[in-house]
């Protein structure tokens, strides 16, 4: 199997109208409880937010799946997760979220990388996928 098979590499940025602090809690409300998939389906998440946190899927029942923890969370400017996210199968990934000021309001960057036998469909989706959720952050901040 050759590395580039191994290795997921996706960065996306977008400017919101909005002070980094409401972007800020716009993301923590969209990596969880008003979470949704690409095609409009609610998918609420858990997002425990200290280091060390759990970012999961609560199916209730003790039923679930564990998307990562928070390896990292400064408010307003930096939140880092570290686990397999939406892969269920061996593979390790982190993500990051920075939000900086500019004219006029946030830039949100987003860079998630993974290393694992990531399948095609997943690949392929990922993409559309946190594009879909930077805009509902800038959606929902401004």
């Amino acid at each position: 199997m050759e590395l580039q098979n191994l290795v997921l590499d996706v960065e996306q940025q977008i400017e919101i109208k909005a002070a980094v602090g409401d972007v800020f809690e716009s993301l923590l409300r969209r990596l969880g409880e008003d979470n949704t998939t690409p095609d409009e389906k609610a998918m609420p998440m858990r997002l425990e937010r200290w280091p060390g946190g759990r970012w999961f899927r609560d199916l209730d029942n003790r039923a679930g799946h564990l998307w990562g923890f928070v390896q990292v969370i400064k408010p307003p400017t930096l939140l880092e997760l570290h686990g397999p996210m939406f892969m269920s199968y061996p593979v390790s990934g982190h993500l990051s979220l920075r939000l900086s000021q500019v004219p006029g309001g946030t830039q949100l960057a987003l860079r998630h990388r993974a290393l694992g036998m990531i399948e095609d469909e997943h690949r392929q989706g990922v993409t559309a996928g946190w594009g879909h959720y930077l805009n509902c952050v800038k959606n929902d901040a401004e």
